[in-house]
């Protein structure tokens, strides 16, 4: 393979093409129906899911306004990790520490980068499980994919995606743009609609309740009969040979009409709906807010990614930081919160919280049961429509975060801080290929153990369910009895926060990072380079906080923080030993012993 190892990335994007390579990253339109579903199995946190996600939003502007000024200083390939080696370079005194700290902080930040896009894979596996669910039922369960069929998908989404990225950073960016027109404009389609149907239906007005074996909404209260489940009498659905429910039928022999209520919680407590606007926006509780917040920054982040793309910037010092900060206000202080305040106030007796967290694809059935309310019937159709934009948008967050993570792996490959050979360029596409190849692999696995146990601890599916899954090796091998699944972790949302934490860690160390940039410069701002940064610092500080302390005070769950956190103390002790081994073996020392010219 022809390959540079010399020479630099060629300039071609301007402030639409940065600012967009962002917005693909930050992706409002695929998040809502990815990152729903783990945030409603997060227990009794649910109610606080807005203000987790706003929480999450400032800690990110925080940073975001770090990386922002970072960019004016030093424009350049690599972002945290080239920003931390300048700013300790230009330091008086600290000056000795800038290899340490440029190590630390591209080290970090590959815990970040290099399980975030296998996050993105392994959904992308749980999403086209959905749909050729929704398509074909008797291959496929909607509601709970094949574990086989889900891998198969990100093991392949991983390598296409890997080609495009392969191709350069130009093709890219036109993708970027695309996506990013379609998916908000539908995005801001299913919000308006979600909100109409809430609006128009009146606690006791007729509406729909979600089945999901059927994967279909239906505006009839159905017939039930008693049968013995697992040892337990209990009230069954009745069904015609199509598993269609039978409705219940009044006196005049009609089918009764189902009207819809808006209950808080459930007799056990479970939280089912919002009864107000005011609900879906409140804190409820301060513990439970952190808890999704801890989840929720995973559909913020990629306001960063522009500043590893300075190379390929034709004015990177003026338009840098005007992407950096776009990005994350259009997406995330608009199209976010206005989605999941959509999202939250469609809740009702006909599709409550409870039904969010035994579904692969909430979103999905919230689309199909609008679609149905307003499209007389239609609702599947206007579902895969919408689900069309939202692949779109999977394709366009995973090239992203590809290549800013191949472009982070490239500049520590450049200064030999990991294998030299990442620090590669493809001779014809300028595209550091090496590095997004061996990422590819990388996604590909961690997509697959993501999957492994998709319904895992408080989402055990029932013994009933698996049993009624169709059956065969793409669309049920791998499910395993409800007792064991109830005490295995949540193998998603394990990947998941792992990710995030290194997203907590990274973007700590960044705004440290901001700190000793400006430190005794001449345009020293009070507020944007010392209040902010540490408020970032702290926010940051407080999620990291809240993998150990939360669970322990009975908010969210156990097993999945925990793991993560062992992933975060293993990759952690890898990084310190490679460190001092390469070191080592380049006759490097730690220190840096003489200040060159920067």
């Amino acid at each position: 393979m022809a390959e540079k190892t010399t020479g630099e990335m060629k300039a071609t994007l301007g402030l639409t093409g940065l600012t967009m390579n962002a917005m693909a990253l930050i992706a409002p339109g695929a998040f809502l129906w990815l990152t729903f579903a783990p945030q409603a199995t997060e227990g009794a946190t649910s109610p606080s899911m807005w203000a987790g996600i706003l929480f999450a939003l400032l800690l990110c502007l925080a940073t975001a306004v770090c990386y922002a000024e970072m960019s004016k200083l030093y424009p350049g390939t690599g972002s945290s990790y080239y920003f931390a080696e300048q700013a300790f370079l230009n330091h008086d005194k600290a000056w000795r520490y800038a290899r340490l700290m440029k190590f630390v902080v591209g080290w970090g930040s590959h815990l970040y980068y290099w399980i975030y896009p296998g996050v993105m894979v392994a959904v992308t596996g749980v999403f086209c499980g959905y749909i050729v669910g929704t398509l074909w039922p008797n291959f496929m369960s909607a509601t709970n994919p094949g574990p086989m069929f889900m891998m198969l998908v990100a093991i392949l989404f991983s390598f296409g995606v890997a080609y495009i990225a392969h191709r350069g950073v130009t093709g890219s960016t036109a993708a970027s743009v695309a996506i990013n027109v379609i998916q908000i404009s539908a995005l801001l389609v299913f919000a308006v609609m979600a909100i109409s149907y809430r609006v128009s239906h009146a606690p006791g007005s007729t509406g729909r309740w979600w089945d999901a074996t059927t994967g279909a909404s239906y505006d009839y209260v159905p017939a039930t009969t008693t049968q013995n489940v697992d040892g337990t009498t209990t009230q069954v659905i009745v069904r015609d040979a199509n598993q269609v429910p039978k409705p219940e039928i009044d006196a005049a022999g009609r089918p009764v009409s189902y009207k819809v209520s808006y209950p808080l919680k459930d007799s056990s407590g479970n939280f089912l709906t919002h009864p107000n606007a005011k609900s879906v926006v409140g804190i409820h509780n301060l513990n439970w807010m952190f808890v999704q917040a801890t989840v929720a920054i995973l559909i913020l982040v990629g306001f960063e990614s522009v500043t590893a793309m300075g190379g390929e910037a034709r004015n990177a010092k003026r338009d840098v930081p005007i992407a950096v900060i776009t990005s994350l206000v259009v997406q995330g202080a608009f199209c976010y919160l206005v989605e999941y305040f959509a999202a939250n106030y469609f809740l009702s007796s006909g599709y409550t919280m409870q039904n969010a967290t035994a579904s692969s694809a909430p979103i999905g059935d919230m689309m199909v049961m609008v679609g149905d309310a307003l499209f007389h019937g239609h609702g599947r159709a206007f579902m895969l429509c919408e689900a069309l934009t939202v692949f779109l948008a999977l394709v366009g967050t995973t090239l992203s975060c590809m290549n800013t993570g191949a472009r982070v792996t490239y500049a520590m490959g450049k200064d030999q801080e990991v294998p030299e050979h990442f620090g590669l360029l493809h001779e014809k596409n300028l595209s550091p290929h090496r590095a997004i190849w061996t990422l590819a692999v990388i996604s590909a696995v961690t997509g697959c153990i993501a999957l492994l146990v998709l319904f895992g601890d408080g989402g055990a599916l029932s013994n009933a369910t698996i049993a009624a899954l169709p059956h065969g090796f793409w669309s049920s091998f791998g499910y395993m009895s409800h007792d064991t699944m109830v005490k295995l972790p949540n193998t998603l949302l394990t990947v998941t926060l792992a990710s995030n934490f290194g997203t907590f860690l990274l973007y700590m160390l960044s705004c440290i990072t901001c700190i000793f940039c400006y430190h005794g410069q001449p345009n020293f701002s009070l507020v944007k380079h010392l209040f902010v940064p540490l408020f970032g610092i702290a926010a940051n500080l407080v999620c990291m906080a809240a993998y150990i302390v939360l669970p322990f005070m009975g908010y969210g769950t156990k097993m999945e923080p925990f793991l993560a956190l062992g992933i975060a103390a293993v990759w952690g002790i890898y990084g310190g030993i490679y460190f001092v081994l390469n070191s080592k073996k380049q006759g490097r020392t730690t220190m840096v012993s003489v200040r060159s010219a920067t």
